[in-house]
């Protein structure tokens, strides 16, 4: 069974690994989705810290990752016509929400299962991208930018 595991994996951090060693251990063989530069941008409004390939480089050399694949396309519809993932990985902080709950009913029309994963709640790249901002506006606010 391939599984498929997508994030941006920008400032990788624990919860990163969490996702993608649960993923490994519910199928054979798992493809990590790394989101390229220009799609996080246009989903979330920023660019990443890290570029694509650096981050693609990171993923791929962790040991339960089998395959890494250049996210470029927002459908993932898209993704699963290149890749054909049996079963999708997801934190669950997209569980019973508009967006899981169609990405359930898409991926489901071509026969793919979506399982959710606790969401790290401690660490995320959205908490690390603050604390950065924070240091750099500091920095520069006692004239050290």
């Amino acid at each position: 069974m391939i599984g498929y595991a997508a994030g941006a994996f920008d400032l990788f951090h624990v919860g990163h690994l969490n996702i993608l060693r649960q993923a490994k251990a519910r199928c054979d063989y798992l493809v990590a989705g790394v989101v390229s530069d220009e799609l996080v941008e246009a989903t979330k409004g920023y660019r990443p810290v890290i570029p694509t390939a650096e981050r693609a480089e990171i993923v791929s050399n962790i040991s339960f990752v089998d395959h890494v694949y250049i996210e470029s396309k927002p459908n993932r519809l898209d993704t699963w016509q290149d890749v054909r993932f049996d079963v999708f990985f997801k934190g669950d902080d997209w569980k019973g929400t508009s967006k899981g709950l169609d990405l359930e009913q898409r991926l489901g029309a071509v026969g793919v299962r979506v399982e959710y994963f606790p969401y790290t709640m401690h660490t995320s790249s959205t908490h690390l991208r603050r604390a950065l901002d924070a240091l750099v506006a500091t920095s520069a606010a006692l004239g050290h930018a």
